[in-house]
């Protein structure tokens, strides 16, 4: 099969790492590569070391991210940084305190979003304390849309209350809800696109925890989801027929909404990430 340039520049890049791994750990992540549209490893910096769109991370406001002029290139945030060697392997994002910025890489190709069969998988580590670390708000590590948390969007959040939940939201376009019906009920829409991780929450000051959210199908009628954390699947949503309807341009991987922490190897796969494959992403050492 030939492969595309941008293929062949992933392949060249993970090169170096994956092929001196031993046999076994090469033909457990071959797949995984080959997924692969976009990784930041944060160890030299913000730019996406793999990234099949625009590598640049951004800052805007929270109260001013629809307005994407005036969002600027780079961490423009006192309560976040770069810290060089806070990672797993070496540099991380670091938000020292809750801040009115958030962070976002563009989604455009960076994501294999498709109007008739989406798939896909994302990876990232987390250190937080969510119940000591977070301000008594809501807190999105990640959530990704081109509009809102309640109109085409997939996130994870903690809930503003101890103790806290933590929830993958897998959320249709509001556009089609039937927002103005009488038995409409917005909780009740929520509460069945939501799935809940087990009570017993892995997150830490002390050690890093792995979080995998996959996602296979949406965009047609039996849509499915996932959510991970540390290789153990915490639940599952099934025949999600909800539509996920981008503006390509205006979609976003946004990072760091009201998170007070440590964030790290942020990788996106353009499919849905079988149980051994997520287990082979939490066991790796090093990133890719």
């Amino acid at each position: 099969m030939k492969k595309t340039v941008s293929q062949l520049v992933i392949i060249s890049f993970l090169g170096g790492s994956l092929f001196s791994c031993t046999p076994k750990e090469r033909k457990e992540v071959q797949h995984l590569r080959e997924a692969l549209t976009f990784y930041s490893s944060f160890d030299k910096g913000t730019d996406a070391d793999i990234s099949l769109g625009d590598k640049r991370i951004y800052t805007v406001a929270i109260d001013s991210r629809k307005d994407f002029g005036t969002a600027k290139e780079g961490i423009q945030a006192k309560e976040i940084q770069h810290s060089p060697d806070k990672g797993r392997n070496g540099g991380a994002l670091e938000f020292t305190s809750t801040s009115e910025k958030v962070l976002f890489y563009r989604a455009k190709d960076n994501i294999s979003y498709n109007e008739a069969l989406w798939n896909g998988t994302l990876s990232m580590w987390m250190l937080i304390d969510p119940e000591k670390d977070l301000d008594l708000t809501y807190c999105d590590p990640v959530q990704i849309t081109d509009e809102s948390y309640n109109d085409a969007a997939i996130w994870v959040d903690f809930t503003k209350e101890n103790p806290r939940d933590f929830r993958l939201g897998v959320i249709g376009d509001r556009s089609l809800r039937k927002i103005n019906d009488s038995t409409y009920n917005e909780e009740d829409y929520f509460d069945q696109r939501l799935i809940k991780a087990r009570k017993k929450l892995p997150f830490s000051r002390e050690n890093w925890t792995h979080l995998a959210i996959t996602f296979e199908g949406l965009n047609s009628s039996n849509g499915k989801a996932a959510l991970y954390l540390n290789g153990v699947k915490q639940g599952e949503k099934k025949d999600i027929s909800d539509t996920f309807t981008w503006m390509l341009e205006n979609a976003n991987i946004f990072l760091g909404f009201s998170y007070v922490g440590l964030l790290d190897e942020l990788a996106i796969f353009n499919r849905a990430m079988t149980q051994e494959e997520i287990t082979t992403l939490y066991q790796m050492d090093k990133g890719f």
